[in-house]
């Protein structure tokens, strides 16, 4: 399933995108290979999603947008692929293509901005800059609830931004990589359960669902690795949270590395949310403190950049026991 090859390319992938990101100047030249998926999604959803057409059919015109997507994808990163020179030039082309695809940076750049908000502009800076990663509805929150919405987003989208993706590619190389961010992007487009998108988005959800199964679990281990070295965390306290808890979430994945975070620094994360004006009743992951603050946010970046870590190190002690 995997090679030294693909283990390498993640690798530096992962590591490419620790040290730049993705370039503000390379981004206004071209964008981001996210926002080329998103208008083909967005435009498959004008054609064929027709608020008059039956629900079955509305399902399978989901299913067929979502066969698109991952196909033109598929196709422009096997091609990719086949293109790229069989040299150290061609490996590294690959891997900053590669790179693109993984969030480690802007993850961590976006949830400091919420601690810093809090920390200089007080409690309406933290809700703007929190709004921005979460769907959930901020305006109620206070700072206890802005920190622990930060942090779960921080769990949450390590699994789905940098785990999955980092797994996908050691699976399949750059399609498999490209092909997860088009399934992911189809999810967090159009796989909600509102009335425009419960029937064409469906496809989509459960796909997401399915394929982030491994990287969930993973995302739990690296947070329980990353914790047993480092102050203030207790690697412990996160192995009996995800073993309790994880089960529990609505989202098979989301669980797993929320429960583990929130065990591992002692919080109590999740819980009733309320999303466009709806409330979700979700059980607490964990049975720590929920008065987080901008500080506690900070400990969870700690956390993360370890697992961010140990997964690196994991990727480069399985490459090295396949070359040997």
């Amino acid at each position: 399933m995997f090679s030294a090859f693909t283990l390498a390319l993640a690798l530096v992938a992962l590591l490419i995108e620790a040290a730049i990101g993705y370039p503000a100047p390379v981004y206004a030249a071209v964008r981001h290979p996210v926002s080329w998926i998103g208008a083909l999604i967005a435009r498959l959803e004008q054609m064929l999603n027709r608020p008059e057409a039956p629900d079955a059919r509305r399902k399978v015109s989901g299913v067929f947008a979502l066969v698109v997507v991952l196909a033109v994808v598929g196709e422009i990163a096997g091609l990719l692929t086949d293109w790229a020179p069989r040299n150290l030039f061609g490996f590294l082309l690959l891997a900053l293509l590669a790179s693109s695809l993984v969030a480690q940076r802007s993850l961590y750049d976006h949830v400091a901005a919420v601690a810093e908000a809090l920390e200089r502009g007080g409690l309406e800076a933290g809700r703007e800059k929190v709004a921005m990663i979460v769907g959930r509805d901020v305006s109620a929150l206070d700072v206890a609830g802005v920190s622990r919405a930060a942090v779960e987003s921080l769990a949450e989208n390590f699994s789905d931004g940098v785990v999955a993706p980092a797994f996908w590619i050691t699976a399949l190389g750059l399609p498999g990589g490209a092909l997860y961010k088009a399934a992911n992007t189809a999810d967090s487009m159009i796989g909600h359960k509102s009335e425009r998108y419960l029937q064409f988005g469906w496809a989509a959800a459960r796909f997401d669902d399915l394929i982030n199964l491994p990287a969930s679990r993973l995302a739990a281990l690296w947070i329980l690795l990353a914790a047993a070295f480092t102050p203030g965390a207790e690697w412990r306290g996160a192995w009996a949270a995800a073993r309790r808890d994880a089960g529990k979430h609505r989202s098979p994945n989301a669980g797993w590395p929320e429960a583990a975070m929130a065990g591992a620094l002692g919080f109590k994360l999740a819980g009733p949310r309320v999303y466009d004006g709806v409330m979700v009743e979700d059980v607490f992951m964990g049975d720590g403190r929920a008065e987080l603050d901008a500080s506690d946010i900070r400990r969870a970046l700690t956390l993360y950049r370890g697992a961010c870590v140990a997964q690196m190190i994991a990727l480069a002690l399985l490459g090295s026991a396949l070359l040997k």
